[in-house]
């Protein structure tokens, strides 16, 4: 399906996996860009080697559109210089847009899109040089920016900029990918279906507890704040059992997960999700969930929640942007 968004990246779907963190697994973002999509790698807590390292690794393995996220404005721009040489897409969140940032991406070859949480900050993306804008409504999953719902808010921000607008927040399904497609976005950028992925790097434990949330089981909390972004904002979204499961221990640390070649302890409040490998009180760590969660009921391939997406459009008629 052709869209704004697609003819601008060269991807043949209108679909970005989300930046997860450690869920946005290598695999789980090659697997999207293979199935036509714009698979997400997530810069946050990795070294600027590994970093490239793995985006080197990644674009040996697949033609597709590959992206790369950066979410705190004290990021090297020597580095941006870098990722924007290997991604086709450099994509900006939590921070005031840069058109500094923007025009070092867009020096070394790729497309910048911001993810913004108000129709003040999608304008300000755009004046900045932005050549696409997601828009982050508050349903999404993990960092929340802005208040607003999310289809009000797209079609505010529609009204608002020239440049292909992207949809996120609560986009679990069929539904509501169509829905967000029918209000004139040029794409959307989802997460937790593909957390409960094969190829996403949460844990067993974590991508289980997705599927069996019902309706939705999430809630906007700072009892995750021990986290670089939190100091700003301490508003993520995840799942109510895991911060009623935190309320329940007395424990100063949950659990640990593997990073860098080592395990590393995971404080109550702390923002690491439970990826894989992980142990300890799993339940009691920071579940990131957006509000459709109630719609993911199985675990299953990237490629066929692609195809499962897409098939709510082909009947659909696009409206004219």
């Amino acid at each position: 399906m052709e869209t704004p968004f697609t003819r601008l990246v060269g991807c043949s779907v209108p679909i970005q996996q989300a930046p997860m963190g450690a869920v946005s697994s290598p695999n789980l973002a090659v697997a999207v860009a293979e199935a036509g999509g714009v698979g997400t790698l997530s810069a946050l807590g990795l070294p600027p080697e590994v970093l490239l390292r793995r985006l080197d690794g990644m674009r040996r393995r697949t033609s597709g559109v590959l992206s790369a996220n950066v979410v705190t404005p004290e990021v090297d721009e020597q580095l941006v210089a870098d990722v924007a040489e290997r991604v086709r897409l450099v994509d900006f969140f939590w921070f005031d847009p840069s058109p500094r940032l923007v025009d070092v991406a867009h020096r070394s070859g790729a497309l910048v899109n911001w993810q913004v949480g108000s129709v003040t900050e999608a304008r300000a993306a755009v004046d900045a040089g932005c050549d696409v804008v997601t828009v982050q409504g508050v349903e999404a999953g993990g960092h929340v920016r802005g208040f607003e719902p999310l289809l009000p808010l797209l079609r505010e921000v529609l009204d608002a900029v020239d440049v292909p607008v992207l949809a996120a927040g609560g986009i679990s399904d069929r539904g509501s990918f169509a829905e967000v497609m029918a209000a004139g976005a040029a794409g959307a950028r989802i997460g937790t279906r593909f957390l409960a992925t094969m190829e996403s790097g949460a844990s067993p434990a974590y991508r289980q507890a997705v599927v069996d949330a019902v309706g939705d089981s999430t809630m906007i909390t700072d009892a995750f704040a021990d986290c670089p972004l939190c100091a700003t904002s301490p508003r993520a979204r995840v799942l109510r059992a895991a911060v009623e499961r935190l309320a329940e221990l007395d424990d100063d640390v949950v659990g640990t997960v593997p990073m860098g070649g080592a395990r590393v302890p995971v404080p109550r409040a702390s923002g690491l999700p439970p990826v894989a490998g992980a142990e300890g009180h799993l339940d009691a760590m920071a579940m990131y969930a957006g509000a459709g969660v109630g719609a993911v009921t199985d675990v299953r391939p990237a490629a066929e929640v692609v195809a499962e997406l897409m098939a709510a459009l082909e009947l659909r008629p696009r409206p004219p942007r």
